[in-house]
């Protein structure tokens, strides 16, 4: 009997230890990529759990898209994007429907060129005003810009008017071609124009002719570390992470 429990025991020593991820990779599309900068460290400390980010536009078909990398087999435990892009992903069976959770709201906002004058939108006939006067416009390929070219020039009456003049700008943040000097005025995501130097932020578009885009997270149905990534979850729809979203320029979902 003895010798049954030692030789049990020496099998069980060579048996390998349970795996516990110490690191997880979560793609994250650019009106998140801000809020999961500060996020992550945050997390690091309270968990020993290093997050490693990867980038990519929540649409769209080019290789760095979210869409594209799960479809082409790269490796994810958790995706952070707009929620209806997320909502095709579960659709097609590259998400796990059970673990969406909704994490926050963005609006869309407006930047000019540092120092320059900042035009008036504090309402709806001023940002009708300042589209119409201006020489160019950029706006995202993502869904910010998607309203901005289908919705908000015709609800304003100026879609003849504005299509000449603006440009849907690709991958890069739009503030950044509004800080080289290449368009007076560049509206996107208000999380994605504030980190970028050499544009000034002028402010949220009307809440009339507002459209909020909702970030939601979930875990890739190959993701490795499923149980980590739900710790990650759990800790992205906090009170603590939601302060510091907030502070990157998302709102909260309950506001």
């Amino acid at each position: 009997m003895r010798r049954r429990v030692l030789l049990l025991s020496l099998l069980l020593s060579l048996l390998p230890a349970p795996c516990w991820a110490r690191e997880l990779t979560v793609m994250t599309s650019g009106g998140y990529t801000a809020a999961l900068a500060r996020l992550a460290p945050a997390y690091g400390k309270q968990t020993g759990v290093e997050v490693e980010t990867v980038h990519g536009p929540s649409m769209g078909a080019t290789p760095q898209s979210i869409p594209t990398r799960l479809k082409n087999g790269e490796h994810a435990d958790l995706v952070i994007m707009v929620g209806s892009a997320l909502q095709q992903l579960i659709d097609q069976g590259l998400v796990d429907p059970a673990s969406r959770v909704e994490i926050a709201d963005s609006r869309i906002g407006l930047v000019v060129r540092h120092g320059a004058p900042k035009p008036a939108i504090d309402s709806v006939q001023a940002l009708k005003q300042t589209l119409l006067d201006a020489r160019s416009v950029a706006y995202s390929d993502s869904a910010s810009g998607v309203y901005i070219e289908r919705t908000l020039f015709k609800r304003l009456g100026i879609e003849p008017q504005m299509t000449p003049k603006s440009r849907k700008i690709e991958r890069i943040p739009v503030a950044s071609v509004v800080a080289d000097g290449q368009y007076q005025l560049g509206f996107q995501q208000v999380a994605e124009l504030l980190p970028i130097q050499g544009a000034d932020f002028v402010g949220r578009i009307p809440e009339q002719v507002q459209s909020i885009t909702r970030y939601a997270a979930g875990i890739p149905v190959g993701a490795q570390h499923r149980h980590e990534a739900e710790q990650l979850l759990r800790y992205l729809q906090s009170p603590e992470a939601a302060a510091i979203a907030e502070q990157t320029g998302l709102d909260s979902v309950a506001r």
